[in-house]
């Protein structure tokens, strides 16, 4: 008897960008594939300029994608020959980096949270007014805070607002770029935390998108890996950080200052920049840089080898063997 096909929130299969320059084209998603099944985390990381944020704006509709298919929730979108976007969605919500730029600084935390819900679902007035303190309770704010404006608040604060303003239509995907990358190291604690409960809460999904190793151990299931518009290397946090499969993932690991000195790896520092996206060279993108390459890494691409089908892969032609580390 054959299995049932795992549960699946958001499907994304072979999705490509590319964006014409004067110079030439520049590839910045390149065969994109990966799932998120409801209620678990999937953590995107890599170096800036890699595609994690051109990523999130394909799925959350905001540019056009060339190639490949996005579903959420059974809806499918397929890329034709002048391109596709996604279509606005309200079970998708989206959190960016700094709540500085992405909160209106005119208007008050009743009008910012409240925004989606007269203006997508057409609530009026004093029901707006009870939702939103509803919302600011869940991020862990009172109703007092309704009539405040950005610049009176905090830099968490201004964060919990914009995750409630995200929640207001019940989202049951939320992508999160860099949510923390902004905020004192005590308020990422207390913003992480918040989101592991409201997740344990509502069941939602996360595409969290950062490039702090740290952050990723502590919030996501899963972990995908990004260089230069691909994914080299996926899985579960647990297997991808005990023992990394692709090169590039290991120097990112290796990377992360440790103060325990058993557990510090002895691998040489990453050298080198990240290769220019318009003088892509044959074969390994990260070839150049990386110690082990053969021959072949110069002159042909590896593709995606799944170890195990939808649950670890990494693009290799010469995968590291796991690692024995101490416990």
């Amino acid at each position: 008897m054959n299995a049932a096909p795992p549960v699946r929130l958001v499907s994304v299969e072979g999705l490509c960008k590319v964006y014409p320059t004067r110079q030439g084209a520049i590839k910045a998603l390149d065969d994109i594939s990966f799932q998120i099944a409801p209620g678990e985390t999937l953590a995107l990381v890599g170096e800036s300029g890699c595609g994690k944020s051109t990523l999130a704006s394909a799925l959350l509709g905001l540019m056009k994608f060339d190639a490949g298919t996005i579903e959420i929730g059974g809806n499918a979108v397929t890329a034709h020959r002048y391109g596709t976007t996604m279509p606005p969605r309200r079970d998708v919500g989206v959190v960016f980096q700094n709540p500085h730029s992405s909160l209106d600084p005119r208007m008050k935390v009743r009008s910012l949270v409240g925004e989606p819900l007269s203006g997508i679902l057409g609530i009026r007035g004093e029901a707006v007014t009870r939702r939103a303190g509803e919302l600011l309770s869940q991020v862990g704010l009172g109703v007092d805070y309704l009539n405040r404006y950005p610049h009176q608040l905090s830099g968490g604060q201004m964060q919990r607002v914009a995750i409630a303003r995200a929640l207001a239509l019940e989202p049951r995907l939320l992508v999160l770029d860099e949510p923390t990358a902004a905020l004192d190291v005590s308020v990422q604690a207390q913003i992480l935390k918040l989101l592991k409960a409201l997740q344990a809460r509502s069941n939602v999904s996360y595409l969290f998108i950062t490039h702090d190793l740290g952050v990723v151990d502590y919030i996501a299931h899963r972990v995908a890996v990004m260089y230069l518009g691909r994914i080299v290397e996926s899985g579960s946090v647990d297997e991808v950080f005990a023992g990394p499969r692709h090169p590039y993932t290991r120097a990112l690991l290796d990377a992360v200052p440790v103060i325990d000195p058993r557990r510090r790896r002895q691998s040489p520092p990453l050298d080198g920049e990240v290769p220019s996206p318009l003088n892509r060279l044959p074969g390994c993108a990260f070839a150049p840089r990386c110690r082990w390459a053969m021959n072949e890494c110069r002159s042909s691409e590896p593709a995606l080898c799944e170890e195990e089908p939808r649950r670890r892969a990494y693009a290799c032609f010469r995968p590291l063997a796991p690692e024995k580390r101490p416990p």
